[in-house]
């Protein structure tokens, strides 16, 4: 049997390198446990710390697992952009396909105890996070299931019971936030860290660099992660940024550059934070990264870029098909398996927008909630509610 000869005890701790060996042998998906150790694509480049091993930990269950759930991600997203066309979302709405290697590989060396906060471009950590494509596509299309209740739309997704605090609107905003949140965590004792993300435009921010100067002087458990996909907007990093290499901005806090296209890459490295800022305090992480669509649906994403640079992103470092070569190189499932996951995983996203089509939109009343606090005793009357009275507590 291949899996046998693939796992058998006097290999099990042998490094193997990503798609260097093929078999003959096919057999059924697998769901093995049974341990893997496999090289990053490239090394880990660092400052002001030790660089992780390149030897990561993983299984042919976790491997499966990262293509079905980046090709749910990515089909999400290109339906998302159809819908966007057809006029059922409306706003604004920045896609991830291209980046879900850093969703993935993030989840994958956390748990739901930590915290996530992030950007606009949202919807695939949110359902990293655990959240579901009917909530995803009512919210995008203002319905009443969405995450938000419809009133928050692509920008602002949020799911509370899985410590993910959004989906902002205001370019690095989130970062400060997110050092709030680390705050609240090692005030509260909680053993657990935040990774506040945030991308290569949001990087020259005052903001980030006031907040990070706190954040170190408290040992803060937080991760800054720089999803660095090389354009701010239309705007490409060298210039904007005398300085690109995002991983050393921190000057006095350590800093790590990954390969944000490599998902085992990116689990190694939130790992290794993770462990890091218990102990140490802050530390920032560059995804290197790439997206495929425009900054946002405004954006045709070919007038600062080349086609041809697009389409070599695609052929050489694309995150599905990374983990698809190494899931047939070493023999955990068929080509037509995996064929037939992406079918599957188009099925569960059609199902998913003709529920939501199905939603209810909000109770224009809906309008007046969420502003105030619950028994404060706000309301709003008069004819077209717009004058409010209150009485304090």
């Amino acid at each position: 049997m291949a899996l046998s000869h693939l796992f058998s005890s006097s290999r099990s701790s042998t490094l193997l390198k990503p798609l260097t060996t093929s078999y003959l042998l096919r057999r059924p998906i697998s769901t093995d446990s049974t341990p893997l150790t496999i090289e990053t694509s490239v090394p880990f480049t660092s400052h002001q710390c030790e660089a992780p091993s390149r030897a990561v930990d993983t299984s042919p269950k976790e491997l499966l697992t990262f293509f079905r759930d980046m090709a749910l991600m990515r089909r999400m997203e290109i339906a998302a952009d159809s819908l966007y066309k057809a006029k059922l979302v409306r706003g604004f709405c920045h896609l991830y396909d291209g980046q879900e290697a850093v969703a993935i590989g993030m989840e994958a060396a956390i748990t739901k105890k930590d915290a996530i906060i992030t950007a606009y471009r949202d919807h695939c950590a949110f359902l990293g996070r655990g959240g579901n494509l009917l909530q995803i596509f009512s919210e995008l299309m203002g319905r009443i299931d969405g995450c938000s209740r419809g009133k928050g739309g692509s920008m602002h997704f949020y799911k509370k019971d899985a410590n993910f605090y959004g989906g902002h609107g205001i370019v690095g905003a989130q970062v400060p936030l997110g050092c709030g949140l680390a705050f609240a965590q090692k005030y509260s004792k909680d053993e657990a860290v935040t990774f506040a993300l945030y991308g290569d435009g949001a990087a020259n921010q005052g903001q980030l660099f006031e907040a990070l100067n706190i954040s170190a002087l408290w040992d803060l458990p937080v991760i800054l992660v720089c999803e660095n996909n090389h354009y701010g907007m239309g705007t490409a990093e060298w210039r904007a940024a005398k300085s690109p290499a995002y991983y050393k901005r921190g000057d006095y806090v350590p800093g790590l550059k990954v390969d944000g296209m490599d998902a085992l890459a990116v689990k190694q490295a939130c790992k290794f934070a993770k462990e890091h800022a218990l102990k140490n305090g802050p530390i920032i992480l560059e995804m290197d990264t790439y997206r495929y669509h425009g900054h946002s649906m405004s954006d045709p994403g070919s007038t600062y870029r080349t086609r041809d640079e697009i389409t070599g992103v695609r052929q050489e470092r694309d995150p599905i098909e990374r983990i698809r070569k190494l899931i047939l190189s070493h023999d955990l499932a068929t080509e037509k398996e995996l064929k037939d996951i992406e079918k599957e995983m188009r099925k569960q996203v059609d199902d998913a927008i003709a529920q939501a089509k199905e939603s209810p939109m909000p109770d224009p009343s809906e309008l007046f909630t969420n502003v105030y606090v619950k028994g404060y005793g706000v309301e709003s009357y008069g004819a077209d509610r717009k004058e409010f009275r209150g009485v304090l507590p």
